[in-house]
């Protein structure tokens, strides 16, 4: 099912940004080509959170016959590391760089001023696309970017780091670092947010996604019958929060009832008879988890066992669709006669992750990308029927003892530079090359080489300029040797950091330090420990107190690398990802939203409402024929609405999955004056009031705050759109557009900061100017 295509324009209609050629005079900006006769196609399939076990050629039990029919003939390699977690990752895939090289210390939801944690590519970093589009190539994408600072996210942004200014002729997906799968809470096609008030029946992301890229890929062929093609498939799935299917979810209803411990047991049998790990290994009983303890499985209640088990069938169902998505795809290249010459990669961005805790939840945003402390009478998972779990009503995600059986047979999760953080599946397919190649690699190898391998591959040159300036060295370099000769040198070293931990491998060794050090410590100081992964790639025996020595020079060479990588400063107190620059203020002042504009952008509808007193004044004519929605803000996940209807003022307020109303009495037709108020109380908690004429309507006392990524759709103004804040109007009313009414202003007046924001605005901009001079 494909929806309405916005208005979108194109990288041309944008002057004097980074996707624009100027004319053939101007030396400065690489010349597009015709790519050389034979050059195979090259598809990127990146899956977000995914575990290394959960694809059936890695050992996991989830139907894959598509991922595995790709491996079967091709290439997989057991031995694939990336970042922690996901911008990163996507950084050092797209330019061959360290994440803290292309700019991304850490997720684009920070912006601190330093080098390594701007959250923006680097103007002189080109990306694979860029390099690939100079070379001849089309160049698509769907799915999720994730690599644009969430303050430029929104409509009135500077775009040049968005998809088409960094080196792609066409985009459909989402910019936002996730997004849900029902109902997405924004949707950009190249250049312009689409527009739309809310979703046809049916509608699935995974789906959109793929139908998009194949369109893509048929309006080439339309117009050109041989130019070569690169298109990079980033899912949304199986990021949180968790969404499938109804009929993908029952296929696996009770397929997970023997619980997480016999299922992580099944895997590592598979992976031993797979080779993947040494026949003599042997599994851990209980791994660390670096976190919340994990139950055995036997020790839980039946309803706990039933409601962690269909939450497991639901991330499988996820799985599932990623599957389908790859065979469409393949099924699609054959119909073409184009699969023989198309370079398939597929591969995860990170670990699988422990967000969901040790219990799991159906309330998502009540505890992801909180980042401070709640109160003891927080609900962190609102009780629902667990036929909804999976569905467009119910942002769930796994519980960690799932997230461990995702990662088997590694240690930790995402967000952690052990194992479990940054091993990861890759599989590799070109049946033109790998007739009498392909099989199991174990050689180390790690993101950033994937796009010189790309490039070798097709024999298309990295760009050595980009705008003018010289290209950056990269990092990465190409395993394409791997492909035809088993004994290909491996990657030898690799350094990694996130949120304060660090990490080193080199020659089969890895030290790991679990905590950042105190500044008395130093960069290379603090605890650290030792793992030899060639014989316990598990990280099971730390053998730092008897190598001192070669703990001692790991740590040192870290040190030495991460002056290099621009790691520094050192996340040592956790300030590091709380500061933000002053300019941020701009999107905190008072807006006039027009009625049935698309919405206001997630980030931007934020720094309105999230960790402040608020209020929204609206000057409203009205008939006793009036009635919709004034105003919405955020979803299922976590939102509020006012409407009118049946003469009255209705407030809907979801607080993570738990229904509140109010309701005024009836309003007599004419003009009003209308202030919904958003009044901070202590322990996170809102008053919210109608005050209707000067006179209070109605009122809900004490709810708790909608904070942290929510609420998650951005505010439209005279409907609910997409994913609905009420469920039960949706059912009457879908997005219940204002009717009978005359909106004449919808004013949103942010109050001052919460003392519970940890935000810490600087005066960056005032600095560097200072510094200039």
């Amino acid at each position: 099912m494909v929806i309405p295509a916005a208005g979108a324009r194109g990288y041309a209609d944008f002057p004097g940004t980074a996707g624009e050629f100027t004319s053939d005079s101007d030396p400065a900006w690489p010349q597009p080509r015709r790519a050389s006769p034979g050059a195979p196609n090259v598809i990127v399939v990146l899956v977000d959170d995914l575990g290394f076990s959960d694809l059936g050629p890695f050992g996991g039990e989830i139907d894959t016959p598509h991922i595995d029919r790709l491996a079967g003939a091709g290439w997989t390699f057991t031995n694939y590391h990336t970042n922690p977690v996901c911008s990163p990752s996507r950084a050092s895939l797209m330019t061959g760089l360290n994440p803290h090289r292309a700019g991304f210390g850490t997720v684009a939801h920070v912006d601190p001023g330093f080098p390594g944690y701007s959250c923006e590519l680097p103007s002189d970093a080109p990306t694979l696309a860029e390099s690939l589009r100079a070379g001849g190539y089309a160049t698509f994408m769907v799915g999720k970017w994730h690599l644009t600072l969430e303050s430029k996210l929104h409509d009135g942004a500077d775009r040049s780091t968005w998809p088409l200014q960094r080196g792609f002729d066409r985009y459909f997906g989402s910019m936002d670092g996730f997004t849900a799968l029902h109902h997405p809470h924004r949707l950009v096609e190249d250049n312009s947010p689409v527009d739309l008030r809310e979703y046809p029946d049916g509608f699935f992301l995974t789906d959109e996604l793929t139908d998009r890229a194949i369109r893509m890929i048929d309006e080439l062929r339309v117009n050109d019958a041989d130019k070569p093609f690169f298109l990079y498939f980033a899912h949304t799935a199986v990021h949180g929060p968790l969404q499938a299917k109804p009929d993908d979810i029952a296929k696996y209803r009770g397929a997970y009832d023997g619980g997480w411990d016999e299922i992580r047991r099944q895997r590592f049998e598979r992976q031993r008879a797979l080779g993947i790990v040494p026949g003599d290994a042997a599994l851990p009983p209980h791994a660390p988890t670096d976190g919340e303890p994990i139950p055995a499985w036997d020790d839980l209640t039946d309803d706990e066992r039933e409601l962690f088990a269909r939450h497991m069938e639901v991330y499988a169902a996820a799985v599932d669709e990623v599957d389908q998505s790859v065979g469409r795809l393949l099924d699609h290249l054959d119909s073409l006669g184009e699969r023989e010459n198309t370079i398939v990669v597929l591969a995860s961005d990170n670990g699988g992750t422990a967000e969901g805790r040790s219990t799991g939840t159906r309330s998502y945003f009540a505890q992801f990308g909180i980042g401070h402390a709640l109160p003891e009478d927080w609900v962190p998972d609102v009780p629902r029927d667990l036929d909804l779990i999976g569905g467009p009503r119910v942002y769930s995600h796994y519980p960690a003892g799932w997230a461990r059986a995702s990662n088997t047979p590694f240690r930790s999760f995402k967000g952690s530079v052990y194992e479990g953080g940054v091993h990861a599946p890759l599989v590799v397919s070109w049946p033109a090359r790998e007739k009498t190649h392909g099989g199991m690699r174990d050689q180390y190898v790690y993101v950033a080489d994937v796009a010189p391998t790309v490039l070798d591959l097709t024999g298309v040159p990295p760009l050595d300029h980009r705008a003018g300036t010289p290209a950056a060295d990269i990092d990465g370099r190409s395993f394409a040797a791997m492909l035809t000769d088993r004994a290909a040198p491996a990657r030898k070293e690799q350094l990694y950091e996130c949120f304060g931990l660090r990490g080193m491998y080199r020659d089969g060794w890895k030290a790991v330090s679990p905590s950042p050090p105190t500044r008395e410590q130093g960069a290379a100081g603090g605890e650290w420990e030792l793992y030899d992964l060639r014989s316990d790639p598990t990280e099971s025996a730390d053998l730092a107190d008897a190598r001192p020595d070669l703990t001692d020079a790991l740590a040192s060479a870290w040190r030495e690398g991460a002056w290099h990588n621009t790691v520094f400063p050192l996340d040592d107190d956790g300030t590091l990802h709380r500061v933000r620059p002053s300019t941020d203020d701009e999107l905190s002042r008072a807006v006039r939203i027009p009625a049935f504009s698309a919405p206001l952008e997630r980030f931007r509808s934020a720094r309105l409402t999230v960790l402040r007193s608020f209020r929204v004044v609206f000057q409203i004519d009205t008939t006793t024929e009036s009635a919709g929605v004034l105003l919405a803000h955020g979803d299922q996940g976590g939102g509020y609405s006012l409407r009118i209807e049946e003469g009255a003022w209705r407030i809907a307020y979801n607080a993570y999955g738990t229904m509140l109303r109010a309701s005024s009495s009836p309003l007599p037709p004419g003009a009003h004056e209308v202030a919904w108020r958003f009044d901070e109380r202590d322990g996170l908690r809102w008053d919210v009031s109608v005050v209707s004429d000067g006179a209070l309507a109605c009122r809900l006392d004490n709810v708790p705050m909608i904070l942290g990524m929510a609420p998650f759709t951005g505010i439209s103004v005279g409907y609910d759109f997409g994913s609905p804040v009420d469920w039960d109007m949706y059912e009457v009313h879908r997005s219940f557009p204002l009717t009978g009414a005359t909106l004449r202003s919808a004013h949103v007046i942010p109050g001052s900061r919460s003392e519970h924001d940890p935000t810490i605005l600087r005066e960056i901009g005032a600095a560097v100017a200072e510094l200039a001079d």
